[in-house]
């Protein structure tokens, strides 16, 4: 992600926000932009599908997505058939832009609007076979916002289910969207992750923005014992 927003809040650390406020940033970003424009738009998440593809996860499986925003993952999920989404992200706005794309097919997927590193819809959710977070994880700066980010991932999903990761990796850029961020590579996230989850695939990736500039993003998926 990258900033679209120039205020003085937007130099703040996640966790200098209230909920309440870092709600506000996210609408306001999604107010404020074309979908097409933000600097996390993808026209096809190619990285992520190839991911899910090879979980061979069934049609009917539980597929959540954090931090969705208005991503075009979700129409590709629907068009390969699966039929059990859930989509999560902190602003409203973003949900609101991406059921409007969505059409009738909305009413398809399970909407949950929540923040997670203070859960409260997500921390009663079924467990999940997937859980698929692309560029939301490295907005946690925080100890104690990683902390509870990764009790609710391990929460959320099943014995044998996956996890995709997608966060700037080492070489990545410092900042997203105005706001600092933590950078990751596969050993750290499998760290966080702990001794229950074994990585299978892990890859670097640069994703050009809308405006042409790039990124560079770690990809990883782990399957729970």
């Amino acid at each position: 992600m990258t900033s679209h927003t120039a205020n003085n809040s937007d130099k703040k650390s996640k966790g200098a926000f209230s909920e309440k406020d870092y709600q506000s940033h996210w609408d306001d970003v999604y107010h404020k932009s074309e979908i097409c424009e933000l600097g996390w738009y993808e026209a096809s998440p190619e990285p992520s599908l190839q991911l899910i593809k090879d979980c061979k996860l069934a049609k009917d499986a539980v597929l959540l997505n954090v931090g969705a925003g208005a991503t075009t993952l979700i129409d590709e999920l629907l068009e390969l058939g699966y039929h059990n989404i859930i989509v999560n992200d902190i602003s409203a706005t973003a949900l609101e832009k991406l059921k409007q794309r969505l059409g009738a097919d909305a009413e398809k997927v399970s909407w949950v609007i929540d923040d997670l590193t203070h859960p409260a819809e997500l921390n009663h959710l079924e467990p999940v076979d997937l859980w698929h977070d692309r560029a939301v994880l490295h907005f946690f700066t925080e100890k104690k916002e990683q902390e509870t980010y990764f009790n609710l991932l391990k929460k959320s999903v099943k014995s044998g289910g996956f996890v995709i990761l997608a966060t700037f990796n080492l070489d990545g850029a410092p900042k997203c969207s105005g706001l600092p961020v933590h950078r990751y590579d596969e050993q750290m996230l499998a760290v966080m992750l702990g001794s229950d989850f074994e990585l299978i695939k892990a890859f670097d990736y640069t994703y050009t923005m809308p405006s042409g500039e790039k990124r560079e993003y770690v990809y990883t998926l782990f399957k729970r014992k």
